[in-house]
């Protein structure tokens, strides 16, 4: 298990000791609060034998750090002082780094090991620090995940050899008892609602599905074990400490400067408990924004240095990924099977455009790795992403693989579906976005972590030369100095987009830029066959572009909230009960998520003050209440007309932020260390 370092509101003796996670304390009860018109809460207790168990607080080490950190603690970049009496108005504590990078997942680990590995093969160390919110790396991961394991394999082979000669299917194994079990048959269905099944030959489908050479893994297994290699080459890393803040010039320049962690220990009404801290500020000559899609700092980046008009890029658009992992035995189970659907239940006609299908894959000993995506770009405000990931376990060509079985854990993300056209301009004064921050996810072959492993190892090399090269460039680094250099101003490393350019992603990605605007503009049959054409002959390189028009939100472009039509338009839809065994109650299921907050804490989820009248006036009046149904975590709901947020339910899946009518929620993070405990997904 990773060594978990302890961020301190006050340096002593240059050791960091006195501020534990957030998550440390907490009883293992998993509260789904359930609002009824005529009755109490409902709090749900237990957990599957999956469900995330706290680490005791003795694996909360301190670190020790260089004595310069004191002294550099009270430097401050950020303009929050104040002379108010007020604990939340105090100015904060920080640490230094050379490079400080947000997110915990494959891209912004990638870039940790990549940068620390420079570090020792080159001769000059850059200090490196890793901050993630969930409470341990890989908590808040959660991915298909047939994986291509290129990117990984490249940056592994950099690693100075210790002459075991060992796979890193092999050292997952060791450090996760996870294993990477390879893809031995591919299978692509279209399943029909009177419960027929047709299988797609593999000659006549896109390459970039093939899946031959790829392994089926846990993403969130993986990551703990590159997070204990990060560490090992001496990264510090920071779970369950959530960046709140992103810290610019107090000189009035726009420069990024770092983060600051959110407060902690704060009531529902605003004021400070007892257990108060203050926020860390992390400052850094760089800063690595590696949140994944729809991060809540990439986003306000994104915003304000106009990152998306600079590049040139439209729209982003997304997926809601739902996910299951089931024990089943061994009858059915079949090592190395990999299934993709399209047709039922989202598409009943070729002219459907409801843009999604599902996945099914079998990994060793025997687990079935399960979900649905939906395109959030869907118009129907009836539609029940949850409902309907249950509605295809029913298929008969579906529910044979689950016979016998037990579902052990259930999950949701977002995921990026705008692909090459989307893509922002990645750097900005004092920083860079990664991974699926950025949006490298392609969205036909179902992959983005291998786009997001690259990404990470381009971003630390490009960082490497550009805080390495020069005049005395060890003396200035924050390795051996203890702090940022005050004279030393902000560098923007374009180099790290034009190497991205060249890269195998963009290849990859522009291959396939006009596949999923061609599933919504002609429907899945139509899309279908411009996806052909595109695998097949084209292969990106044809001469027009099917993608929306460059801009923002505000100057009106059809973003997923505005492909919302009004419920008038279409006719409810009638769910089937669950039945327990196969299909779950969204509640049940939630519980085999692990999800937690602080219940006494503000919302972190919040409705932004210039739209606060459209939940009652406009969303329920006019779609009928799209966030009752599509998030898959039942965090909304209307009781006497009235929206109710149960933020302790959220799973951090950001499909809020996205689908509201007018866009409403502004999602911010909780306290750190709050929210789902993955372990195997």
């Amino acid at each position: 298990m990773i060594r978990y370092a302890r961020i301190a509101q006050k340096c002593n003796n240059g050791s960091i000791g006195s501020l534990a996670s957030p998550l440390l304390g907490r009883s293992s009860a998993i509260p789904v609060s359930q609002h009824r018109k005529n009755g109490p809460a409902l709090t749900l207790r237990g957990a599957t034998a999956y469900s995330s168990s706290l680490p005791p607080i003795n694996n909360y080490a301190p670190i020790k750090i260089p004595s310069s950190y004191t002294a550099a603690s009270t430097r401050h970049f950020s303009s929050n002082a104040s002379s108010d009496d007020s604990p939340l108005s105090q100015p904060r504590e920080s640490m230094h780094y050379d490079v400080v990078i947000v997110g915990g997942g494959p891209a912004g680990l990638a870039s940790a090991i990549r940068l620390k590995q420079l570090s020792a093969q080159k001769g000059i160390d850059l200090s490196v620090c890793v901050l993630e919110k969930g409470s341990e790396i890989g908590s808040h991961i959660l991915s298909g995940n047939v994986f291509d394991p290129k990117a990984l394999e490249e940056l592994l082979s950099y690693n100075e050899d210790d002459g075991s000669g060992q796979h890193w299917t092999e050292a997952l194994t060791e450090s996760q008892n996870s294993k990477a079990t390879p893809v031995t048959e591919d299978v692509f269905l279209v399943l029909t609602e009177s419960g027929g099944s047709y299988q797609v030959p593999n000659i006549f489908l896109p390459s970039q599905l093939h899946n031959h050479g790829n392994y089926i893994i846990s993403l969130s297994k993986l990551v703990r074990y590159l997070g204990e290699m990060a560490e090992g080459l001496g990264v510090e890393i920071y779970p369950g400490f959530a960046a709140d803040e992103v810290l610019y010039g107090g000189d009035g320049s726009t420069a990024v400067r770092g983060v600051a962690t959110k407060d902690v220990g704060i009531a529902k009404d605003g004021d400070p408990k007892e257990t108060f801290e203050r926020g860390v500020e992390l400052l850094g000559r760089q800063t690595l924004f590696a949140e994944g899609a729809r991060g809540s700092c990439s986003e306000s980046i994104i915003s304000k240095f106009k990152l998306r008009e600079k590049g040139g890029a439209a729209m982003q658009h997304y997926g809601l990924g739902i996910k299951e992992v089931w024990e089943v035995p061994e009858k059915n189970f079949k090592a190395g099977f990999v299934q993709h659907t399209l047709g039922f239940p989202l598409q009943s006609s070729v002219t459907d455009k409801v843009y999604g299908g599902s996945f099914l894959y079998h990994q060793e000993p025997n687990l079935i790795l399960c979900g649905l995506v939906v395109g959030l770009d869907y118009e129907n405000p009836y539609i029940n992403p949850y409902q309907e990931f249950q509605r295809w376990k029913t298929h008969p060509a579906i529910k044979p693989h689950f016979e016998g079985g037990a579902c052990i854990q259930y999950g949701a993300r977002v995921l990026n579906e705008g692909g090459y056209h989307s893509l922002p301009k990645l750097t900005f004064p004092g920083g860079m976005l990664l991974g699926c921050s950025a949006g490298f996810l392609n969205a036909v072959k179902i992959k983005g972590s291998h786009c997001a492993l690259k990404s990470g190892i381009v971003a630390a090399e490009s960082v490497y030369e550009a805080l390495t090269s020069g005049e005395n460039a060890e003396e200035k680094t924050v390795a051996t100095m203890g702090e940022v250099d005050p004279e030393e101003g902000p560098k923007e490393i374009t180099e790290y987009a034009n190497a991205m350019e060249k890269s195998w992603v963009y290849d990859e990605l522009k291959e396939v830029r006009n596949c999923h605007d061609a599933f919504s503009k002609w429907g899945v049959g139509g899309g279908l066959l411009y996806t052909g054409i595109a695998a097949h002959i084209t292969k990106g390189k044809e001469p027009w572009t099917l993608s929306s028009p460059v801009g923002s939100n505000s100057d009106g472009l059809k973003t997923d909230a505005k492909a919302t039509k009004p419920a008038k338009e279409f006719e409810p839809i009638d769910y089937p009960a669950p039945d327990g065994v196969l299909t779950f109650d969204l509640l049940t299921n939630l519980q085999r998520s692990g999800t937690y907050h602080e219940d006494d804490q503000p919302s972190h989820l919040k409705i932004k003050p210039d739209v606060a009248s459209v939940p009652e006036s406009i969303s329920l009046q006019v779609y009928a209440a799209p966030e009752s149904r599509f998030c898959p975590a039942a965090v909304y709901e209307y009781v006497d007309e009235k929206l109710v947020i149960n933020a302790q339910n959220c799973i951090h899946c950001k499909c809020c932020s996205i689908k509201m009518p007018h866009e409403y929620i502004q999602w911010t993070v909780p306290e750190g260390g709050g929210g789902p405990q993955y372990q195997v997904m």
